[in-house]
C-alpha cells in the first residue's frame, strides 16, 4: 500500500511539474508576443513570434535554457516603436540586448522586476524621460548600457544596490546631477556627454570617452592576466607552425572523427558519413545553404563530392549534448531506417561526433508542401488542383503505413503540411520523425509529454497527453484543409479575428459557400464534386471523438474512390449538431458564433491553462 502511494505520488509530482512547464512556456509565448506588438518591425525580423505556438525557445531571436526564456537579442534589427512592460513577466531572463534599435518612449519601471537579468542593453536608440529607480532593484545585473538616448534626470540612488555591477554606460544623455561614488568604482563606466558632476576632488567624467576604476590589485590582475595570455599565444603559435609543417604536404583525406564508433547505430545499407565529407557538401554549412529551421535543428542543402553530385539535405541537430537532444538523434534514425515505403522520406544515412549529430536524407527538389503553398515565387506556378489531390492520396498512404504496417507501427505526432515534403514528380514523402513514437500494440498509444504544432494537435492528446493514430489522423485533417485552402491551421482573418481553419471550413459551409474555401491561387480551375468530397473526409479525420475518425486505410479508400459513405457523413452531421446544441446550454442563450467557440480547441484551452 506504501508503495503505491508512493508512485501515485510520484506521478502527481511530475505531471505537477509538467503542467507547470508547459504554463510556463505559455507565458512567456504571451509576454515575447505583447512585445512584438508594441514594437514597429519593417524589417520581418520577428516574423516567427506567433502567439498560436506552444514555446518561444525555437523562434529567432530567442535563447532558451530548460524550456525557459533567458536571452533576447535584437541588435541593430531595425525595430522601431516602444518598450512593452510585459518584458518585465520573462522573469528568468538574463540578457536582454535591444541596442542600435530607433526605438522611442521610456523605460517601464517594471523592468526592476526582471530579477534573473544579468545584461541590459538599450543603448544607441531613441529612449526619452528618466531612468527608473527601479532598475535598482536587478541583484544580478553587471552589464549596463543606456548610452546615445535621450534620458534625463538624475542618476537613481536605487543603483548603489547595484553589488554585481561592473560594467555601466550611460554616455551622451541629458542626465544631470551627481554620480554616486560608487558608481566611480566599478570595473568599467562611461558618463561623457551629459551636466553630470563627478563631485568635489575627482577627476572629470567628461574628458573621456570610458574610464577604469576599481583598485590596485584589480588593475595588477589585469597585466598578469595580459602576460599569461600573450605567452599562451605564443605557446599556440609554436604548435600551429609544428603542425602546419606536418601536415602542409599530406593530401586531403576524409576520416571519422573521434567518437563516431557508435555501434549502437547499425542499420546495413545506411551510410555512415564522415564529418568532412556533409562539411564540404553544404560548404561548410553555410547560411545560404539553409532549407529551413526546426524545433530540432537546421536542414541544410548540400551536394555530395563525386562524378554523380548527388543532391542531399543534411539535418543537423540542436543540443546534442543532452540527454534529449541524443533521445531525438536515436529515435529519428531507428524509426525512419523501419519504415521503408515510397510515400515516407528516406534516410540515406547519418554522422555521429561528441558535439555532432547528422541525418542525411535525399534532396527534395520541390521542398515542402506548405511552402509550394504559402511561399510561391514570382512567376512560379501553384499547385494545380489533381497535383493536390495527388500528394493528399501520397500523404495518406504514407501515414497508413506507418500506422497498420510497418512493424513496429508509428505514430508521426507533427502531421502537418510543412512535414510533407515533396520530390522531382510533387510525389507526396512524409517526413520529420524527430517526435515520431512506436505503439504499444496492446493499448495502440503511448505517454509523453505533450508535443506538436498549434492547430494540428487533437484536443484529447492536450487533455491527456496520450497521442495514438487518432491523433496522426486529426493532423491530416488539418492538413487537408491545407492543402485545399492554402492557409495556415491557426490564423488571423480580418472578419472574425483569430481562428482556427477548422471553424473557419464549418462556417463557410453553414452557409453555403464552399466555394469560398478553396485557394484563390486555383481561380475557379478545380473540381466541385471532389472538393465537397475533400472537405468531408478532412472534417470525419478532425472529429472530436477520437475513436469516430476514420482509419487511414478507409481514407486511403474514400480518396480513390468517388464519394463519402452517406452513414458516415450523416453521423458526423448529428454529432456536430449535438455539441452546437451543448455549446449553446454553455453558453445560456448566448447567439451560436463559429469565431467565439473556435469548436476544435475550446475544451483543450479549458483544460490546459491556455492564453
Amino acid at each position: 500500500m506504501f508503495s503505491e502511494s508512493m508512485k501515485l505520488l510520484a506521478f502527481a509530482l511530475v505531471l505537477l511539474g509538467y503542467q507547470q512547464s508547459s504554463s510556463a512556456a505559455e507565458f512567456d509565448v504571451e509576454a515575447l508576443y505583447e512585445m512584438r506588438e508594441h514594437l514597429i518591425d519593417n524589417s520581418g525580423v520577428l516574423s516567427d513570434w506567433q502567439d498560436n505556438q506552444m514555446s518561444p525557445c525555437y523562434w529567432n531571436h530567442v535563447t532558451c535554457q530548460d524550456n525557459k526564456v533567458t536571452a533576447i537579442s535584437l541588435s541593430s534589427s531595425g525595430l522601431t516603436g516602444a518598450l512593452s512592460p510585459s518584458i518585465a513577466k520573462l522573469t528568468t531572463l538574463q540578457q536582454l540586448l535591444l541596442d542600435g534599435n530607433r526605438i522611442t518612449g521610456g523605460i517601464p519601471q517594471e523592468f526592476g522586476n526582471l530579477s534573473s537579468l544579468t545584461t541590459l542593453n538599450l543603448g544607441k536608440n531613441n529612449l526619452n524621460g528618466s531612468i527608473p529607480d527601479t532598475l535598482g532593484h536587478l541583484p544580478k545585473l553587471e552589464i549596463l548600457d543606456l548610452s546615445q538616448n535621450h534620458l534625463s534626470g538624475s542618476i537613481p540612488s536605487s543603483f548603489l544596490n547595484l553589488s554585481s555591477l561592473n560594467n555601466i554606460n550611460l554616455a551622451n544623455n541629458n542626465l544631470s546631477g551627481e554620480i554616486p561614488q560608487y558608481l566611480l568604482r566599478v570595473a568599467q563606466y562611461n558618463y561623457t556627454g551629459n551636466h553630470l558632476n563627478c563631485g568635489h576632488d575627482l577627476f572629470s567624467c567628461e574628458t573621456d570617452s570610458t574610464k577604469t576604476g576599481g583598485s590596485k590589485s584589480s588593475k595588477l590582475k589585469v597585466v598578469l592576466g595580459s602576460i599569461a595570455g600573450a605567452v599562451t599565444l605564443i605557446v599556440i603559435g609554436v604548435l600551429f607552425v609544428l603542425w602546419w609543417q606536418r601536415m602542409r604536404y599530406r593530401p586531403e583525406i576524409f576520416i571519422d572523427v573521434s567518437g563516431q564508433n557508435d555501434h549502437r547505430l547499425e542499420f546495413g545499407q545506411i551510410k555512415r558519413f564522415s564529418w568532412r565529407e556533409l562539411q564540404i557538401a553544404t560548404n561548410s554549412f553555410s547560411e545560404q545553404n539553409v532549407l529551413g529551421k526546426g524545433g530540432f535543428g537546421k536542414v541544410y542543402k548540400g551536394v555530395l563530392p563525386g562524378p554523380d553530385s548527388i543532391k542531399i539535405a543534411v539535418k543537423r541537430l540542436f543540443d546534442v549534448e543532452s540527454r534529449e537532444g541524443e533521445l531525438t538523434f536515436l529515435r529519428e534514425v531507428e524509426l525512419i531506417s523501419i519504415a521503408v515505403h515510397k510515400n515516407i522520406l528516406r534516410l540515406i544515412g547519418f554522422c555521429t561526433t561528441p558535439t555532432e549529430r547528422l541525418l542525411v536524407y535525399p534532396f527534395m527538389e520541390n521542398l515542402s508542401v506548405a511552402s509550394r503553398l504559402r511561399d510561391i515565387k514570382l512567376n512560379e506556378p501553384a499547385l494545380d488542383w489533381s497535383t493536390r489531390m495527388r500528394i493528399a492520396l501520397g500523404a495518406a498512404r504514407g501515414l497508413e503505413y506507418l500506422h497498420e504496417h510497418c512493424n513496429p507501427k508509428i505514430i508521426h505526432r507533427d502531421v502537418k503540411a510543412a512535414n510533407v515534403l515533396l520530390d522531382g514528380n510533387f510525389e507526396a514523402v512524409v517526413g520529420d520523425f524527430g517526435l515520431a513514437k512506436t505503439m504499444d500494440i496492446g493499448r495502440n498509444t503511448v505517454t509523453t509529454g505533450l508535443r506538436g504544432t498549434m492547430g494540428h494537435i487533437a484536443p484529447e492528446y492536450i487533455r491527456t497527453g496520450r497521442p495514438s493514430v487518432k491523433t496522426d489522423i486529426f493532423g491530416y485533417g488539418v492538413t487537408l484543409l491545407e492543402i485545399v485552402t492554402g492557409e495556415r491551421a491557426f490564423a488571423f482573418y480580418p472578419e472574425a479575428g483569430e481562428i482556427m481553419l477548422i471553424d473557419r471550413v464549418k462556417l463557410l459551409m453553414e452557409e453555403g459557400q464552399l466555394q469560398a474555401i478553396v485557394d484563390r491561387n486555383l481561380g475557379a480551375l478545380y473540381n466541385l464534386e471532389e472538393l465537397e468530397k475533400i472537405i468531408q473526409i478532412a472534417l470525419l479525420c478532425t472529429h472530436m471523438e477520437p475513436d469516430h475518425r476514420p482509419a487511414m486505410s478507409e481514407v486511403v479508400q474514400m480518396l480513390e474512390g468517388e464519394l463519402v459513405p452517406e452513414e458516415r457523413w450523416e453521423e458526423w452531421q448529428l454529432a456536430e449538431l449535438s455539441r452546437r446544441q451543448q455549446y449553446e446550454m454553455r453558453q445560456q442563450r448566448k447567439p451560436f458564433s463559429f469565431s467565439e467557440e473556435s469548436l476544435n480547441i475550446q475544451e483543450a484551452i479549458e483544460l490546459s491553462t491556455g492564453r
